[in-house]
């Protein structure tokens, strides 16, 4: 154990060393043409934060608060100050709002229940038994961070295979999963798989294991707290062009493409690669049915969680309504409630709106606190580590972008694109950002390449027929979505990793099915991306 713990540290010196050399040949190396000292500094600095993210020498938060000390260091930014303006911006605390009132839903059991209700009604068969799975993963995946949505129903489908094949049949990838899932429903065989085989994995237990965590990335596009490359695709947007994606607006994006994705998904993965080979599975329904009965009805402080997640939500949607039901309201209020320039109620010249998404979001946390339901020790057990990853990639793409070196990225390397028709340019962007995440997280793929997506709308502003803003903001959503659909290998996604780290599916399983989706959804994702930028985002985004 010393040993191996000495290897990993010298292996990560090795590495660290790597960076640092690499960025300093970077930075004092020729200067490129067009490129300003600044802007090559700049760049530096995204290798040496590109390089310890996708070799993962450092954990990525830790990567992401080098970020302001490198720049800083390097003069890009004057003072520090500057360079931590990033891990201020107003949609990491909607995101920290996000994760808050996850933990209340959890805490309560109420994510649960939603997932075993689904699965109580709609498992009568294999393949519908997968669906309720995957449906129940991908409507909480919108709501609650994917990683712990799939921490959550991994076990939960573990218990409901049991059910199905028997506690001895659920086979595992060796005699001690990687990962120990405090479940009822994970444990209620206890021993499941210690005495199967390697080679005795039925396709139903592949295919819903499988299936939950592609569900949880797929359904995290439908909202803008589902995933982080959502909020980091909306806070680059904001930081770099002053472009502001609202969480309305985001659910006309999100929502089509998880209609028309998780379908496919399932179909592919039910029919196509791993069709369940077994008839009777009421015993699994009746199971969900039996567990949903044995947590009860949901208590006083429950209910209140769910009333204020309701309207959370609600107001979520309702304040990106403001164009729509402004103009029945007087001005001042409307003001007041939506934002704008004007006079408000409180006698002052403009406001952002008190149903501004990250308001409303602020607002539902003391909201739970006066409602009895959490205390600070509970709410402040959240993913702090992805918070900072998102001021660290705030910071990096605010350099890039106050350097222009998004702009010389965008003319050196994707140049050659230019004229080409739209379908073309927007495969590449899809493909390119697929082959990255699979390489790396998707949340470090998204950091690294959407303002640099951001800084070819320039460059492609002809070929696509929009002003640059637009085609900015067409390509880095175009890329940020794309983020969520790397299948093939456990490192792309969160997801990938909890369903491969359970140890009841092999690498070569999620290979073959990911290998195959991810073809499969680069050319669906191209098409439906083609769609909706001509018939429905130019409403939406511009």
């Amino acid at each position: 154990m010393i040993q191996l713990g000495r290897s990993r540290t010298q292996g990560r010196l090795i590495l660290f060393a790597i960076a640092v050399v690499g960025t300093l040949l970077i930075a004092f190396g020729p200067s490129a043409e067009g490129l300003s000292v600044k802007g090559q500094y700049a760049m530096a600095t995204m290798f040496f934060a590109g390089f310890l993210w996708v070799t993962g020498a450092l954990p990525l938060a830790v990567t992401a608060l080098s970020i302001p000390f490198v720049l800083t260091a390097f003069g890009v930014y004057p003072d520090l100050d500057t360079a931590l303006v990033g891990f201020a911006d107003h949609l990491i605390f909607l995101f920290i709002a996000g994760f808050m009132l996850a933990n209340a839903l959890q805490k309560y059991g109420i994510d649960r229940r939603i997932a075993l209700w689904i699965m109580s009604k709609m498992g009568s068969s294999p393949r519908r038994l997968i669906a309720a799975v995957m449906l129940a993963t991908a409507f909480l995946s919108m709501w609650v961070s994917n990683t712990a949505t799939t921490a959550m129903m991994t076990p939960i489908a573990l218990g409901v295979l049991t059910q199905v094949l028997g506690r001895d049949e659920v086979a595992a990838a060796d005699d001690d999963p990687n990962a120990d899932f405090d479940s009822e429903m994970a444990t209620d065989g206890a021993g499941m798989g210690a005495s199967a085989e390697g080679d005795s994995f039925t396709n139903i237990q592949i295919s819903m294991l499988l299936g939950t965590a592609y569900a949880a990335s797929v359904g995290g596009v439908g909202t803008l707290i589902g995933t982080p490359p959502n909020a980091i695709l909306a806070a680059q947007l904001n930081q770099i062009l002053g472009y502001e994606i609202g969480f309305a607006r985001w659910l006309l994006i999100g929502i089509p493409i998880v209609i028309v994705t998780l379908p496919l998904v399932w179909y592919i993965l039910t029919y196509h690669i791993y069709p369940p080979q077994i008839d009777n599975v009421e015993s699994a329904r009746e199971e969900a049915a039996r567990y949903l009965e044995e947590e009860g009805a949901l208590s006083t402080r429950g209910k209140r969680v769910a009333y204020i997640f309701t309207a959370t939500a609600g107001l979520w949607v309702l304040g990106g309504l403001g164009d729509l039901l402004g103009g029945y309201l007087p001005a001042a209020w409307a003001t007041t409630i939506f934002g704008g320039d004007g006079a408000t109620v409180f006698g002052v010249e403009g406001h952002q709106g008190i149903l501004y998404y990250v308001m409303v979001g602020l607002a539902a946390i003391p909201a739970l606190v006066l409602a009895d339901t959490m205390e600070w020790d509970e709410l402040v057990d959240i993913d702090w580590g992805t918070i900072l990853l998102f001021g660290g990639g705030i910071a990096l793409a605010d350099a890039l972008a106050a350097t222009a070196a998004t702009d010389w990225i965008a003319n050196s390397v994707f140049s050659s694109l230019t004229g080409a028709p739209i379908v073309l340019v927007v495969a590449t962007v899809v493909l390119l950002v697929i082959f990255l995440t699979e390489m790396t997280s998707n949340t470090a793929t998204a950091t690294i390449i959407v303002p640099i997506l951001i800084g070819i709308g320039s460059v492609f502003a002809s070929t696509l027929g929009l002003a640059e803003v637009s085609a900015a903001v067409f390509l880095s959503v175009s890329g940020a979505v794309a983020a969520s659909f790397a299948f093939a290998l456990p490192v792309a996604t969160p997801p990938n990793a909890i369903v491969f780290g359970s140890g009841y599916i092999e690498q070569e399983h999620m290979m073959r099915a990911g290998v195959i989706l991810n073809v499969v959804m680069t050319a669906v994702l191209t098409g439906l991306i083609w769609f909706m930028f001509q018939f429905v985002w130019p409403l939406v985004l511009w």
